[in-house]
């Protein structure tokens, strides 16, 4: 991976936010629901490259019992770079540091990023549980 990239631990601003995850190709968010959100991480990473942020992943949860890993985001210009891995890394190590042992901890892999996921350990739940969503 290139040195042209650095960590930001900080949480990403609504613009910013908004903006990576539509040209990730997730779905897009509010401004409410960004401005409401966001404040809530309990933990966040933006990869820049120069001044301009290309990739970011949060954790949220109730800080305690449940975490939940998401906003893992990386602009297709700068995929296929070992970016993700290096969100997951910084993720991986919060959850090593700050989170309780008994604490469950999930996601939702969309396509092939659960290649990614399994190398920080993370497993199917199926078919004992399976993901479900309510969309509105």
């Amino acid at each position: 991976m290139s040195n042209d990239y650095t960590t930001l631990l900080e949480t990403p601003n609504i613009a910013t936010y908004q903006h990576l995850r539509v040209a990730a190709g997730l779905s897009p968010k509010s401004m409410e629901a960004a401005a409401r959100g966001l404040p809530n991480s309990l933990f966040a990473v933006q990869i820049l490259h120069g001044k301009e942020v290309v990739g970011m992943g949060r954790v949220i949860g109730d800080d305690g019992c449940f975490y939940q890993v998401v906003d893992i985001a990386v602009l297709p210009s700068h995929q296929g770079k070992g970016l993700g891995k290096r969100i997951m890394q910084e993720i991986h190590r919060y959850i090593d540091t700050s989170v309780p042992k008994s604490a469950y901890i999930s996601l939702i892999a969309d396509g092939q990023a659960q290649d990614l996921y399994a190398q920080f350990g993370f497993t199917h739940t199926a078919p004992a549980s399976v993901g479900m969503a309510l969309k509105r």
